[in-house]
C-alpha cells in the first residue's frame, strides 16, 4: 500500500481478506492512514474494505495478491527444532528440508482452496503469490486451475543484483549502479536459482566473478561477523560466500541468499560453527514467535507510514499488466520450455517480460551438469511432495521426506522424526 500511495496513476478498490477478520479490519485503518499521509491531495483514489468471506473478497477482482502465514506461527517451532534434535540444521526451514516439507503440508491444502475459489469468482484475474514454499504453493494453484493467470514473486534475486552492483562500483570505480542495471540470466527453482550469465552495460562480469570465487582470500572466516549479526538480530544478512562457493565448485553463481542456498546442499549445514564461517545464521524460532506477537500488537506512528520507493515489484507488475510499462524480471511459472533441462509442467524460476495482460517467459541458458543434477533432485522431491499432499497420502509424503538431501538419517530415525513433525507441525490457528 505504501508503493501504491506513491503511484498516482492508479486508483480503485483494495479488498482485504484474512481468516482473522479483525486483522483485516485493522489493516483498513492502516491503509487509509498510508494514503492520507503520502497522497494528501488524492488520497481517496483508493477505497479499502475488508470481507469476512473469501468468495466476496475475490468476486470481480482484477488482481489477487496472496501473502499468508499458513497456520499459526507456533507451527514453525517443530519445523526448526525437531530436525535439530536429530542433527539436521536449517537456516530458514520454509522451502526445502524437513521444515519446508511440513510447511508445504500446511500451506498446500489452503492453496488448493484458493485456486478453486479464484477459478469460481475471478477466473480472469492476474494472481501474484508471495507465500513460501514458493514453488509448491504456486504449483498448487496451477494444479487446481491450470489456466490461472499466475506468477510467483520472490526478491532473492534482487539481493544478488545488489551484491554484484557493489562489486561493479569497486571494480570499475563508478557509483554503485541500480540493481536493475545488472542483467542476470536466471535458471532453476525458487531459492535454488543460478545465474549463468551476468552483464553490466554490455560488459561480461563472469570472468571477474570467477576470479573472485577462485581467490582463497574471498573466503575469510566470518564467525565474528555472524556472532555480531546474531547479537543485533540481523538474521537475513549475508556476504554471498556460499553463492561464490557454488560458482567455484559447480560452475554457476548462486542467485539467491546464502541462507536459502545452504539448505539445498547439506554439507554447508554440518554444524553451527561451520555456518558462521560464511557469515550466516539460523533464524531461531524464539525470534519469529516474538516478532509475530509484536506485529499483532503494533500500533503505527504516522512517521512509520511515510512511504519511500521499496525494492519490491508488486506495483511495477500491476502497472505492466495494465499496459503502462513493460517489466523484465525473474518469475516463478510453469515450465513451457524456458528452463530446458527441467521437466515441462513443473514450476521453475527464470526471467520473463510482463506487459499488458501478458507474461512471456524467456528461455534461459542451461547451467553446468553439476548444477542441473542438484536441482533435478529437488524438483523430483517437490513434485512427490505436491502429489502426496494432493492425494492425502502420508506414506508417499514420508517417501519424499526421506529423499530430501537434508534428511541424512537411518530410515527408522527418519520415520521417528517424521511422525513427531506430523503432529507438532500440523495446521492450527
Amino acid at each position: 500500500m505504501k508503493d501504491l500511495s506513491l503511484n498516482g496513476a492508479t486508483e480503485g478498490q483494495i479488498t482485504l481478506y484474512d481468516r482473522d477478520y479483525n486483522a483485516a479490519i485493522n489493516n483498513i485503518e492502516v491503509g487509509e492512514r498510508i494514503f492520507k499521509i503520502n497522497d494528501k491531495e488524492n488520497y481517496k483514489r483508493f477505497t479499502i474494505k475488508a470481507e469476512e468471506h473469501i468468495d466476496k473478497a475475490l468476486t470481480n477482482a482484477n488482481l489477487v495478491i496472496i501473502s499468508i502465514e499458513p497456520g499459526d506461527t507456533s507451527c514453525r517451532k517443530g519445523d526448526i527444532e525437531i530436525p535439530e534434535e536429530y542433527g539436521i540444521l536449517e537456516t530458514v526451514g520454509d522451502t526445502t528440508g524437513p521444515g519446508g516439507i511440513m510447511r508445504a503440508r500446511r500451506a498446500l491444502p489452503l492453496f488448493f482452496e484458493f485456486g478453486l475459489k479464484i477459478k469460481e469468482c475471478c477466473p480472469n484475474a492476474w494472481v501474484i503469490n508471495y507465500t513460501n514454499p514458493m514453488t509448491l504453493c504456486t504449483a498448487a494453484l496451477f494444479k487446481v486451475f491450470p489456466k490461472i493467470k499466475l506468477l510467483g514473486c520472490c526478491h532473492e534475486v534482487f539481493g544478488t543484483q545488489h551484491f554484484i552492483a557493489n562489486l561493479v562500483s569497486k571494480w570499475f570505480d563508478v557509483p554503485t549502479p541500480d540493481r536493475r542495471e545488472i542483467h542476470l540470466d536466471i535458471t532453476g527453482i525458487n531459492h535454488f536459482t543460478f545465474a549463468t550469465k551476468i552483464e553490466w552495460k554490455g560488459i561480461d562480469l563472469y570472468p571477474k566473478l570467477i576470479e573472485l570465487a577462485n581467490n582463497k582470500d574471498t573466503y575469510k572466516d566470518l564467525t565474528l561477523l555472524a556472532k555480531q549479526r546474531i547479537k543485533e538480530e540481523e538474521w537475513f544478512d549475508c556476504n554471498h560466500l556460499i553463492a561464490l562457493q557454488m560458482l567455484r565448485q559447480f560452475g554457476a553463481l548462486g542467485a539467491a541468499g546464502d541462507r536459502h542456498l545452504a539448505e539445498f546442499t547439506p554439507y554447508f549445514l554440518t554444524s553451527e560453527k561451520d555456518i558462521w564461517k560464511y557469515g550466516i545464521m539460523r533464524t531461531p524460532y524464539s525470534w519469529r514467535e516474538r516478532i509475530s506477537i509484536e506485529k499483532k500488537n503494533k500500533t503505527f506512528k504516522d512517521e512509520e507510514l511515510i512511504a519511500k520507493p521499496s525494492d519490491e515489484e508488486g506495483v511495477d507488475i500491476m502497472m505492466s499488466l495494465m499496459g503502462k510499462r513493460t517489466l523484465f524480471t525473474n518469475m516463478n511459472r510453469l515450465n513451457v520450455g524456458q528452463v530446458p533441462f527441467l521437466p515441462l509442467g513443473t514450476v521453475v524460476e527464470s526471467n520473463g517480460f510482463i506487459s499488458e495482460n501478458s507474461i512471456k517467459p524467456v528461455v534461459s541458458s542451461n547451467p553446468p551438469l553439476a548444477i542441473q543434477t542438484l536441482i533435478k533432485r529437488i524438483v523430483d522431491v517437490q513434485q512427490m511432495t505436491l502429489e502426496a499432499i494432493w492425494n492425502k497420502d502420508n506414506e508417499a509424503l514420508f517417501t519424499a521426506f526421506t529423499l530430501d538431501p537434508l534428511v541424512h538419517l537411518p530410515i527408522h530415525k527418519a520415520r521417528e522424526m517424521f511422525d513427531k513433525m506430523m503432529v507438532a507441525c500440523a495446521l492450527k490457528y
